[in-house]
């Protein structure tokens, strides 16, 4: 191990120009190339391949350079227009080595448990989002790289580092030395004042010269990455207390001078999707605080985080370390009940997610403390808010009829004075403690703007207009308002000149201050006069004055002025002058490591718009979005705290620990001076709120708004979980799909988008509209959306798979003469109705939902006959399915209920609102009528059963856009200027006295008269969910898979599709096919895998098939049998029998429970109980039961004898069970885990009856409400569970109580083993951990008081995904486990050793190619990846990946090309980016990239000679490549429009067909054509020599997609082409090139989806969408059904000899051997 003090110089120190200890390859130069920056002698390394040209330290592989220094020094400059790549192996403290590379190929960031791959920035970034990884500029400059590999192990891995290992440096760079060192070093870096800081100077020989008087950063760059905090700095040794195995930084934006220098950075950390970089930001509010250092500055950053992206939100002083807590954005979570107008039965406000944005609604924005430091008070449009900081508990003061203007406090915070905007402004005057209005007065002055409070409480002062629009300062005494008395104008004045603010001295009461432009001015009241003098401002005469503030309990002569020029003016009150004058100027020192604001007297000023001083320090809110902390003298910040917009107002708290600030994005929050952490209250819409959405399952809630934001919000917490963001068109309708984590967004622009909120991703865009979208919903069953726009186009599209399209459009139907928005469409809660306005806004039209056609066509006008005018609709909503109404509302401001059948009025309610209704909603008892209108709700009984049939709520300053109720029917929402959530306290129809007639409360009754004990808490949300990215939706004919859901884990299982009628299965031992091997594991199970250590049984599931496994040889064996994919297997404990459950199948009700033989690999028995999916299962102690576990929808629980196989007992739960067990130590006890509790069951026999005794034990309070979803016994009367909250429970199993919990995972933990005193936890944080519990038997004894700490945790290991599976030896040393990403991994807790045994592609698999020797295979996938398998053993041998795309299709290189050898065999990628790859099996690199397509590539193929690749696209273009050149030579349009599905490529004589030339070739669209080509490319020769069309039926036959259209040569008659798909006939054609007509035909039961023609026989092979796989002879005309499959057989390939068959079933790859017959 080498360590030198300071550093080391790595090239020195193991003499690199000497060769003996490095090692270079290729084209590497040394000492031979002079760079003229550095004045000296570096290393260049470049060529095409950076595999292949390296320098790489030490010598071989085997050893070590043993290099402990923390910090990496690299010295480096990429070449102009070149790729570099560098790899550092760093060895950790448990001996794992670990890769960490950075190159501009990356276009990402990527980690695995062994690999960390970042992204390197050439240059600055552009002035896009973000940046794009690529090639260096022409400009790039020489780079100062230091890495913290301490840090980055730790952040990224949660490993300590040891050493570093080794280091190779690949082309094309070049580079002058590198140095370890466990100091940090700054280029600029001033010894006397950094040192301190942890931060030395770069020693002279690492130093870049710079020449005399200029800056060090205006020749070189400075990346530093992910370096720690200064503390950390200073000591080398600490560990970084964040735990960031969980959190991973992601997209940060930053201010340009730190963009500058950090594009390194900030590419690292911005895996956004290309396609939405230019116009979407999406950030989760969540917290992460991390420091880093550039150009000499420390950075601390909040990353706000959701797995996926990151924005940054704050940036903090160099001094002080700050963080800002943006889990703290919730509204209350407590309700009051504060009646609006009437205190009634029908509801309350809840609280107000909205804080006001003061720009747009011209008046100032401002919050005040409390005087006793625990709550803020803000207005929120037309009601004031008052939160306690600490618990966001929220109180409302409701009154004011229009937008407050401005808020005062007297001293001790009892008296609050509001004013609102318009004419004769209304003033009130509250008692703060009681919520009472004291007082209510007209001032007579327009648009009051700012109110002041003396200190007494006594005089109240404002600022308004009078009706001449001059300035008009009115003093009111308040003096008699807490004892009955009137308020009384005392003085009032007119001026001329412009007051922004206006404020009462503290000591004493008839004097006044204020500022505006031009001017400060002193203000008297006496002798009922007010009169004022100005301040002699000097110079200083023009500045435009934002704010003032009186050093309060100091000084009575002095307050402080600031200007939008950046000066702050001390006025001497006595004097009625300028004490001092000072300029707040940014930083000077753009690249000094301290950064301190400075005062001059000239240059560009801070923008300051509001002040406020303490008895210490003063607070300044500017323009540039910052919150400053300085000394009274103004010399130097000493805090700071950036923000998304300007700041608009500073408030320090009364105990001066706190600083309140408000934005005019809409945020308010306080930073507490003595934590340095800043805490977020409120966030908001900056614009009025278009339109809302709910999610029914997890109480979440979508809203769009003006300011082109949408965002998403958890109904429970109240909490912004997401924001995304449109920079060039606004979102006008939104809707929740009512199954998926998806919701639909309608644009200004006509665009109609889809996103996933499980992937943060944008999944479809549709432009079928030409104006901004005025509706948008989709059926309650999910499978349809409609949206209509402003041109009157409405549209329909398929939403039954998650990516939806288009089935129709329909032009003028909808209304175009008014905005109907958001609520144009209205859906029958059956979903087979739907209805709007149109296409005039007279009629109203109602139309079948699944395919447009109109059934209805009421006429509004002409339903009232007494009127003389013509009525117009507006509004439409339909009542609940039994009711079947349709509701209209009207321009003439009346309600009308029709049939939704016949369209007959059947009542009308008139005079719903003064003016026209703008949200018309129904509750779905039909008890409850929801409308909005002038700025008022109305709940009405729409029944209308009483006199007065409705109650007003008032609270809106502006109109409400639309007002519905929740799901739950227990609250109301309703949007505007802001989000407004109400308690419903109407009783459910179920709770209604049966005897007493439904009557709403009087009007009048009391403020706390409510109908029930009290209001409903609110639900709790769903448990967090295990990790389901690998899940994939998918079935027949586009139908949705069914899900089952425990405890927050979710599994997919497809609907059977198998037709028995037209299987046609062979005789026993007649078989041609014989499956040989089964490529993937089904991670969307739960304990579907199994390992006995002594008996050597290795089980577990891929799709519908068991795999039993032989671990030494590698030999499988398959059993077949159940229909549907497979989710969970058990063993009994003698290890003779396998019982496996899957979901329902051949269309039966009952779902399958299968029991093996394991000797004999026979199905013994099929067990029939459970109606949908079985999750878990477990035999007992003695093997004699065998209990079984349905679904959350299935909650059943079985016990059935396996020796009879008979059920025993069986019990339905009310809620959903997760996990089941049987006591190891007793027979006859059991347990299940559920919601909140563990089930204790004891079995009872009696005879042949058995009986079961039920205990359920409640988990302790302190454990809070959570669902247990993981149990292991124990085999000392301990049984552990897990929660989904990340905590173990352990119960003793004698009293069944639990006596100890400990957090032991960050997520939910659904895997739990026990052996001894050892325990292994698996969770959904990918991690699974070995726990010591040796202790826990002894603190059994101590109940309560046992502690956590006595667990211990001995080891850690991060897989690749959710742990679903695990099985272990005795010891627990070693086991096997199983992750969602379809791997399982052998763990061994000795060595510390993770081993990859089985995996398989993640996603669907799109292809399959063969080298020409048949040794290897390759597939590629929608996951982005090309593997390369042995076929002897279907091993994984090497894997390339590309990032961010799928890889359509895949084409190995004829043997001609590599001249017959294997090792130089190359495979072609096409990617969904339009490029194709070239890659080197032997040298496992990429060696071209060609971008020949500008959508999707579909088909790939090499010619027959291997000197072109043949590439066809989603658009139907077919480009003709040289992979030698990467040029492409020609464009084929002839299938332009259609998707190119297949191309072939064979050899043929000269002269055949009548045409020269050495190869024919097809190619086949979607469109169903096939067109044949003649080509010889060596004399540029293509020509078309035939073209095929194939009808289709004039009806679509085909439910869902249609199948493909697939072609291929005849092996044996290479003169005809062979063709399946969508046709007249269910049927394979065989077309002769040479008769030019079909020659014969085979008819098949199903359209094929996939076709393949073995070149050894005359076989067959077609893949059906209904799983079913069928080999025909083509000699014999024998068919042949082979199942197997769990989904479509959507590819299947003879290898090049014809012995095996290679099928696809979505991600699983089932192997073939053909049978010699």
């Amino acid at each position: 191990v080498a360590r030198a003090h300071p550093y080391l110089n790595v090239f020195k120190h193991f003499r690199v120009e000497e060769w003996k200890r490095s090692t270079k390859e290729g084209d590497v130069t040394t000492f031979m190339v002079m760079d003229k920056t550095l004045k000296g002698t570096v290393y260049r390394i470049r060529g095409a391949v950076p595999a292949s040209n390296y320098i790489q330290l030490p010598k071989t592989s085997t050893q070590s350079l043993g290099l402990t220094g923390r910090y990496f020094y690299l010295l480096l400059r990429p070449m102009p227009n070149k790729y570099f790549v560098v790899h550092l192996d760093v060895t950790t403290e448990d001996s794992q080595v670990v890769r960490i590379s950075f190159s501009n190929l990356f276009k990402e960031f990527k980690s695995t448990a062994t690999w960390l791959q970042f992204p390197f920035i050439c240059g600055a970034p552009q002035a896009d989002v973000g940046g794009q990884a690529g090639a260096a500029s022409s400009n790039v400059r020489w780079t100062f790289l230091m890495l913290d590999l301490y840090y980055i192990l730790s952040m990224y891995l949660n490993r300590c580092y040891s050493h570093l290992k080794s280091v190779k440096l690949c082309s094309n760079l070049l580079v002058k030395n590198l140095y370890t060192s466990d100091l940090l070093f700054d280029p600029e870096a001033r010894q006397a004042k950094q040192t301190f800081h942890g931060i030395s100077p770069v020693p002279r020989e690492m130093a870049f010269p710079v020449p005399k008087g200029e800056s060090w950063h205006d020749h070189y760059d400075y990346i530093s990455l992910f370096p720690s905090c200064s503390e950390s700095a200073c000591n080398p040794g600490g560990r970084v207390v964040e735990d960031p195995a969980r959190e991973l930084p992601r997209p940060v934006t930053l201010t340009k001078a730190v963009r500058d220098r950090l594009s390194l950075i900030q590419q690292i950390t911005s895996p956004k999707d290309v396609s939405m970089l230019s116009a979407w930001e999406i950030s989760l509010c969540c917290q992460l605080t991390t420091e880093f250092s550039c150009n000499g500055y420390k950075y601390a950053f909040i990353f706000v985080w959701n797995s996926n992206h990151l924005s940054v939100h704050l940036h903090i002083s160099t001094r002080f370390k700050c963080s800002v807590c943006h889990n703290s954005v919730y509204a209350c979570l407590y309700r009051h009940r504060y009646a609006l107008v009437f205190v009634c039965s029908l509801g309350h406000l809840h609280s107000i997610l909205s804080f006001p944005f003061a720009l747009a609604f011209a008046f100032v924005l401002q919050a005040l403390w409390t005087q006793n430091n625990s709550a803020v008070v803000y207005p929120c449009h037309a009601i004031i808010v008052t939160m306690q900081i600490d618990t966001g508990e929220q109180r409302f003061f409701i009154g004011h009829t229009d937008k407050v203007s401005a808020l005062a406090f007297n001293g001790n915070s009892t008296m609050l004075a509001s004013a609102q905007i318009g004419h004769f402004t209304m003033v009130r005057l509250w008692d703060f403690h009681k919520g009472k209005c004291l007082s209510m007065f007209k001032t007579h002055v327009h648009s009051v703007s700012s109110l002041s409070f003396s200190h007494s409480g006594s005089i109240l002062c404002g600022i308004g207009k009078d009706g001449h629009g001059k300035t008009m300062v009115v003093v009111w005494n308040t003096a008699q308002v807490n004892h009955g008395g009137e308020v009384a104008v005392l003085a009032k004045a007119h001026t001329d000149v412009d007051i922004q603010t206006l404020k009462i001295a503290f000591f004493d009461d008839t004097r006044m201050v204020s500022c505006g432009r031009d001017n400060v001015r002193l203000w008297r009241v006496r002798s009922g006069t007010l009169r004022s003098c100005p301040v002699n401002l000097g110079e200083y005469h023009s500045l435009e004055f934002t704010d003032l503030a009186f050093e309060e309990g100091h000084s009575p002569e002095q307050d402080f002025v600031c200007s939008r020029s950046g000066h702050i003016l001390e006025i001497d009150y006595k004097k009625v002058s300028i004490r001092n004058a000072r300029r707040l100027l940014p930083s000077q020192t753009q690249h000094s490591h301290r950064r301190e604001k400075q005062t001059f007297n000239s240059g560009p000023g801070i923008a300051i718009n509001s002040v406020s001083v303490s008895p210490t320090f003063c607070a300044t809110g500017s323009e540039d979005g910052y919150l400053r902390l300085w000394p009274l003298d103004f010399s130097a910040v000493f805090l700071e705290a950036e923000h998304e917009g300007p700041v608009s107002t500073v408030s320090i708290s009364p105990d001066n620990l706190k600083v309140l600030c408000t934005t005019s994005t809409g945020n308010l929050g306080y930073l507490d001076i003595q934590s340095r952490d800043y805490t977020t209250l409120m966030r908001s819409h900056t614009d009025s709120i278009l339109a809302f959405s709910v999610e029914r399952l997890r109480k979440q809630m979508a809203t769009v708004s003006q300011d082109n934001t949408i965002r998403i919000w958890d109904l429970v917490s109240m909490q912004q979980m997401y924001d995304f963001t449109a920079s060039d068109e606004m979102p006008c309708a939104v809707a929740f799909h009512p199954l998926q984590q998806i919701f639909a967004c309608g644009f200004s622009s006509g665009m109609v988008r889809t996103f996933s909120l499980a992937a943060s991703d944008l999944l479809m865009e549709h432009k079928q509209h030409r104006g901004a979208i005025t509706g948008l919903t989709f059926s309650p069953d999910g499978n349809f959306m409609f949206s209509s726009c402003s041109q009157g186009t409405l549209a329909l599209y398929n939403c039954a798979t998650k990516k939806s399209y288009i089935l129709r459009v329909l032009g003028n139907v909808v209304s175009q003469d008014a905005d109907y928005s958001p609520d144009a469409l209205a859906v029958s809660g059956d979903g087979h109705l739907l209805a709007f306005v149109g296409p005039s806004k007279y009629t109203v039209t109602v139309m079948d939902a699944c395919n447009l056609d109109e059934l209805l066509k009421i006429d509004i006008s002409i339903l009232d006959l007494d009127s003389t005018s013509l009525d117009s609709a507006t509004r439409v909503c339909f009542s609940p399915v039994p009711v079947g109404q349709l509701l209209v509302s009207t321009a003439s401001n009346k309600v009308l209920v029709l049939d939704s059948k016949t369209g007959r009025l059947v009542r009308e309610v008139s005079h719903v609102h003064k003016q026209y209704c703008s949200s018309l909603a129904l509750s779905e008892d039909a008890r409850y009528m929801l409308t909005a209108g002038d700025r008022v709700i109305k709940v009405w009984d729409y029944r209308m059963s009483f006199n007065i049939n409705f109650q007003v709520y008032i609270g809106h300053s502006e109109p409400v856009q639309q007002v519905a109720f929740t799901p739950d029917q227990r609250h109301v929402i309703s949007v505007g200027d802001a989000i407004f959530l109400w308690d419903f306290l109407a009783l459910p129809a179920e709770q209604l006295p049966k005897d007493v007639p439904e009557k709403p409360k009087s009007l009048l009754s009391g403020v706390n008269e409510i109908p029930r004990q009290s209001a409903p808490l609110p639900s709790q949300a769903s448990p967090p969910c295990l990790d389901i990215s690998s899940v994939h939706h998918r079935g027949c004919h586009g139908k949705k898979r069914s899900l089952f859901q425990q405890g927050g884990i979710k599994f997919a299982l497809g609907n059977n599709c198998l037709s028995l009628q037209t299987f046609s299965s062979p005789p026993a031992g007649n078989e041609v096919l014989k499956l040989k091997a089964v490529v993937g594991y089904n991670g969307n199970g739960r304990g579907n895998m199994l390992w006995n250590p002594d008996t050597g049984l290795f089980a577990y599931t891929c799709g519908s098939v068991i795999v039993v496994e032989d671990l030494h040889s590698g030999s499988q064996q398959h059993w077949l049998g159940h229909p549907e994919e497979i989710s969970t297997l058990a063993v009994s404990h003698d290890a003779q029998v396998l019982a496996s459950g899957s979901g329902q199948g051949n269309g039966g009700s009952r779902c399958q429970i299968r029991i093996w033989n394991i000797q004999e690999g026979t199905c013994q028995k099929v067990l029939f109980h459970h109606e949908t999916q079985v999750q878990a299962m477990a035999y007992s102690r003695d093997d004699r039961f065998l209990v079984t576990l349905g679904d959350y929808n299935d909650r059943t629980i079985a016990l059935w004898s396996t020796h009879t196989f008979d059920l025993m007992t069986s019990t339905r739960f009310s809620e959903p069970v997760h996990d089941v067990a049987f006591n190891p130590l007793s027979s006859g006890e059991l347990s299940c885990v559920g919601r909140g509790a563990v089930t204790f069951w004891l079995m009872e026999q009696c005879g042949a009856d058995i009986s079961l005794k039920v205990h359920r034990a409640p988990i302790p309070d302190m454990v809070g409400p959570v669902e247990l979803t993981s149990l292991c016994y124990s085999t000392n009367y301990l049984l552990y569970t897990g929660t989904n909250t990340g905590q173990i429970c352990v119960w003793d199993t004698e009293t069944n109580r639990c006596f100890m919990t400990w957090e032991a995972d960050e997520g939910e933990i659904g895997v739990l083993v026990c052996r001894g005193n050892k325990l292994v936890s698996g969770s959904n944080t990918k991690r699974i951990r070995l726990w010591s519990v040796a202790s826990v038997q002894e603190l059994r004894l101590k109940g309560s008081g046992a502690r956590s700490s006595s667990v211990l945790l001995e080891h850690e290991m991060t897989l690749d995904g959710t742990i679903v599976s695990a099985t272990f030896d005795d010891s627990l040393e070693m086991g096997i486990v199983g992750t969602t990403a379809g791997t399982l991994w052998y763990i061994n807790w000795v060595d510390n050793t993770s081993i990859r045994l089985i995996s398989g592609h993640k996603n669907k698999v799109n292809e399959v190619t063969f080298s020409p020797s048949e040794s290897h295979c390759a597939t590629c996938g929608e996951d982005g990846s090309v593997r390369v398998w042995s076929v002897a053993s279907m091993e994984l041998v090497v894997q390339f990946q590309v990032l961010n795309q799928s890889c359509q299709c895949l084409a190995w290189s004829p043997a001609s090309v590599s001249y017959g050898e294997d090792e130089n065999q190359h495979v072609v990628a096409g990617y969904s980016d339009g490029t194709l790859r070239v890659f080197s099996i032997s040298r496992t690199e990429m060696e071209l990239k060609m971008h020949p397509h500008a959508v999707a590539l579909t088909a790939v193929a090499y010619s027959a000679d291997g000197e072109i690749i043949l590439s066809g696209s989603r658009d139907g273009l077919i480009a003709v490549s040289s992979p030698r050149t990467g040029m492409t030579i020609r464009l084929l349009t002839d299938h332009k429009g259609s998707p190119i599905s297949v191309i072939q490529c064979t050899k043929k004589q000269y002269h055949d067909f009548g045409v020269e030339g050495c190869e024919l070739w097809l190619a086949a669209s979607s469109d169903r054509r096939v067109s044949i080509w003649v080509s010889d490319w060596l004399k540029d020769k293509c020509e078309l020599i035939d073209w095929l069309s194939f009808p289709a039926p004039t009806s679509l036959e085909a439910p869902g997609s249609l199948p493909p259209s697939l072609a291929a040569f005849c092996p044996w008659d290479m003169g005809t082409v062979v063709y399946v798909g969508f046709g007249l006939q269910k049927e394979v054609l065989f077309y002769s090139l040479c008769q030019k007509q079909v020659v014969e035909k085979i008819p098949l039961s199903h359209f094929a989806t996939s076709l393949s023609l073995s070149p050894a026989g005359h076989l067959l092979t077609v893949g059906f969408n209904e799983r079913l796989l069928r080999l025909i002879d083509c000699t014999t005309r024998t068919e042949q059904d082979f199942a197997g499959h769990d989904d479509s057989v959507h590819l299947c390939r003879f290898t090049p000899s014809g012995k095996r068959l290679f099928t696809a079933s979505y991600n699983e790859i089932l192997v073939w051997e053909i049978m010699s017959r």
